[in-house]
């Protein structure tokens, strides 16, 4: 099956509170070899400093910036993610976090194996805490390579087409790796998110609804693809956050996997039905 032909897509950048961590997301959105046609900042609860922040950046920003707030009632990545899919204009998505620099081909990469009937997930070489610091207190600072990475995750740095495009079909695709997502680094076609109503909001805190999401994919014949020597980003450290309702999450992720489930009630459909019932500031 060949590459899809596509140079249209939205780029979603998930947020909650490090309007500093953002500027250096956006910073390195901007350098992007292959812009996207739009950033949806899709906005958990932030504080008054990221809109600031953002509104700043929106003028001299390349591309149209959205940004979709919800207020802060505790964690849920999942409900902000949907509203974002429900404004994004362009038939193909790339998620990432806000907490990334991403590589100059990161955009580039995605689209280069973009497939129809397929998803794609990746990984993210993690900064030490004395990298992030220094990032972060440099205003000119986003350029990264491999050596930036810490420990055995620096390999995450490297970029090489052919290793990439060979590992793309065959890299924890199959087995106990299947479900195996980075949220943080994904993208899909956004008519196949809409056929499974986007992401579940029973999930709440941290963890797994990436996981369910791609299985649900995967129950509906969209496959799995890895980018791999590819579409690198850097993430910066900070404190991990609590993984109070993790357990509750695996279990409906787990569910998911045995039920065969394609379709989840509360998800993507509510906003895609009534797309004033949400904050675009």
């Amino acid at each position: 099956m060949k590459h899809a032909n596509i140079s249209d897509c939205s780029l979603l950048v998930a947020t909650y509170n490090w309007p500093q961590a953002l500027n250096k997301c956006l910073e390195s959105i901007k350098k992007q070899s292959v812009l996207p046609n739009e950033v949806i900042i899709a906005d958990d609860g932030s504080k008054d400093e990221t809109r600031q922040l953002i509104d700043e950046i929106k003028k001299t920003f390349p591309v149209k910036i959205i940004h979709i707030w919800q207020p802060d009632e505790g964690f849920q990545l999942a409900k902000i993610r949907n509203k974002a899919f429900a404004v994004a204009n362009y038939p193909y998505i790339i998620q990432i976090d806000g907490d990334l620099i991403l590589h100059t081909h990161f955009v580039k990469d995605h689209l280069s194996l973009a497939r129809k009937q397929h998803f794609i997930t990746g990984s993210r070489a993690i900064l030490k805490e004395e990298t992030t610091k220094a990032i972060l207190l440099n205003s000119n600072t986003t350029h990264l390579d491999v050596f930036s990475g810490k420990g055995s995750n620096f390999l995450n740095g490297l970029r090489i087409g052919f290793v990439r495009r060979f590992l793309a079909r065959r890299y924890k695709v199959e087995g106990k790796n299947r479900f195996y997502v980075k949220g943080c680094n994904m993208s899909f076609w956004r008519k196949d998110v809409i056929a499974v109503n986007g992401y579940n909001e029973a999930f709440k805190g941290w963890g797994r609804e990436d996981s369910e999401l791609a299985i649900r994919l995967i129950n509906a014949g969209i496959n799995k693809q890895f980018i791999k020597t590819g579409g690198i980003c850097y993430h910066l450290h900070h404190k991990e956050a609590s993984r109070e309702l993790e357990q509750r999450n695996l279990k409906m992720m787990k569910d998911a996997i045995i039920n065969k489930t394609t379709w989840i009630e509360k998800g993507l459909s509510q906003y895609l039905q009534n797309p004033d019932g949400f904050k675009i500031m």
